[in-house]
């Protein structure tokens, strides 16, 4: 395989702090939507919930120690915002001091923590007050971003403020796949922009206080939409699902307007009197990085909308229909294996937004079933023709950075529960044991052959 990068590119893995840490009540963490939503029955596949995940608050060393040994120079997580105030406003330092721990070990090994500050977990007393569908969340994030970066400045130098804000909103409150579980139009959408705002209010209140090193970003899922055939009414589909997934949320951040054809999408469900003058130059405010999350492309057709009323519409009812897929490999959660699908995410961001900032692949990572001695040789196809597919992007033209696998571990995988396994090493949930796999292996070569 051909691999040429920019000097300095970054190699390195992913996690979140729900999915690993575990210890959900251990030193004053509060509970949070996912915790309340991992309790309601049926709501996760099997009952599972973030307990006890693969315990990293109690074997972070361990988990280190794996990342010594696979070479990476760079570390993403996040922080769980609970751990740190887990009523969404006091602080508990026993919390921020696990993550002041993590970074200052990983610093030590040489490894460049990536810090993301919400990766899905709000604090179950903000979604008591309205959740992401009030203005004041984006406030109280702010204060929250603000007080972690002040606490962690001197050893985190980059910085995310949300991951993947469609599931967030859609998922969570447009289809009640997600925390919190609601099924609603208005407050989706609300839901999104107050999203964005948060992740503008606090942009503002770190680069307030930041040195000169620290860079600021944001992560967004980009799946590439592709209508099933040459028809206007498919095209049309794929349209509405590239504005709902995809412009939502790229235009205003890069583009300085909200997405054309939202508002028209569910007339009659909301009035965006939620957004207010001044919220775009917010959230627009420049980048010094934007992440990039890629699995798979959707492939759309058009189809009737579930709720001909539009008054009635959920977010996510907007008259697509996924069923026609093209006859290509799937993954063990039947994703479509798509890796040209990378480098059409990347190149197709970097050509509608000029002046765009340096591009990260954030997560890029895949399922397929265990054998017993764990040599996941799909799982290494799968790697290696992406990172094929984002250095042709680079070729392209895009300044990309680097490229984080997900995951180092096996972990929850939101509603899924434990089922689905993405690691680069297994955890036996019974013991903690952990297992490298075959694409560890081939992973941390293939890292180290980079470096020459």
């Amino acid at each position: 395989m051909t691999t040429s990068f920019p000097p300095g590119f970054r190699w390195g893995v992913a996690t979140s702090a729900f999915q690993i840490e575990g210890a959900t009540t251990a030193d004053g963490r509060g509970p949070s939507i996912w915790d309340t939503f991992a309790g309601v029955p049926g709501a996760v596949a099997g009952g599972d919930t973030g307990e006890p995940a693969a315990d990293h608050y109690h074997r972070w060393r361990d988990d280190l120690a794996l990342l010594r040994e696979l070479g990476v120079d760079s570390y993403r997580f996040s922080v769980s915002w609970p751990r740190v105030q887990p009523d969404g406003r006091r602080f508990e330092r026993r919390g921020l001091g696990f993550y002041r721990r993590l970074a200052e070990a990983l610093r030590e090994q040489g490894i460049e923590p990536f810090l993301t500050l919400y990766h899905w977990d709000l604090p179950q007393a903000l979604e008591d007050s309205g959740g992401w569908r009030s203005r004041d969340t984006a406030h109280r994030f702010a204060e929250y971003a603000s007080l972690v970066h002040e606490e962690l400045g001197d050893v985190v130098d980059h910085w995310t403020t949300l991951n993947e804000p469609y599931p967030c909103a859609v998922a969570g409150y447009g289809e009640g796949r997600h925390a919190p579980g609601a099924r609603e139009g208005h407050g989706a959408l609300a839901a999104a922009h107050h999203l964005l705002l948060g992740h503008g209010l606090a942009v503002q209140a770190m680069r307030g206080q930041a040195t000169p090193q620290h860079q600021f970003g944001i992560v967004l899922n980009q799946s590439p939409v592709v209508p099933v055939s040459d028809s206007a009414a498919d095209a049309a589909a794929a349209a509405r699902q590239d504005t709902l997934l995809r412009r939502q949320f790229t235009d205003p951040l890069f583009g300085g307007r909200y997405a054309p054809g939202l508002a028209a999408m569910f007339s009659g469900v909301s009035d965006f009197s939620f957004r207010l003058d001044g919220d775009l130059e917010t959230i627009g405010a420049p980048l010094d990085y934007l992440g990039v999350n890629y699995y798979y492309r959707l492939h759309v057709a058009d189809a009737p909308h579930r709720e001909p009323d539009p008054a009635q519409r959920t977010v996510a009812d907007i008259g697509v229909d996924t069923s026609r897929l093209p006859d290509v490999p799937r993954t063990g959660m039947g994703w479509p294996v798509e890796p040209e699908g990378l480098t059409e995410a990347l190149v197709g961001l970097h050509n509608r937004y000029p002046g765009l900032p340096p591009m990260y692949v954030t997560e890029n990572g895949c399922v397929y079933a265990d054998r017993s001695d764990f040599a996941d040789y799909e799982r290494i196809t799968f790697l290696n023709e992406h990172i094929e597919a984002a250095r042709a992007a680079a070729a392209a033209g895009v300044d990309l950075r680097g490229y984080f696998c997900w995951s180092l571990l096996d972990n929850f995988e939101w509603a899924h529960g434990y089922k689905h396994r993405f690691g680069l090493v297994h955890v036996d949930y019974a013991t903690q044991a952990r297992t490298p796999r075959a694409s560890f292996r081939w992973y941390r070569d293939f890292v180290a052959a980079q470096r020459g």
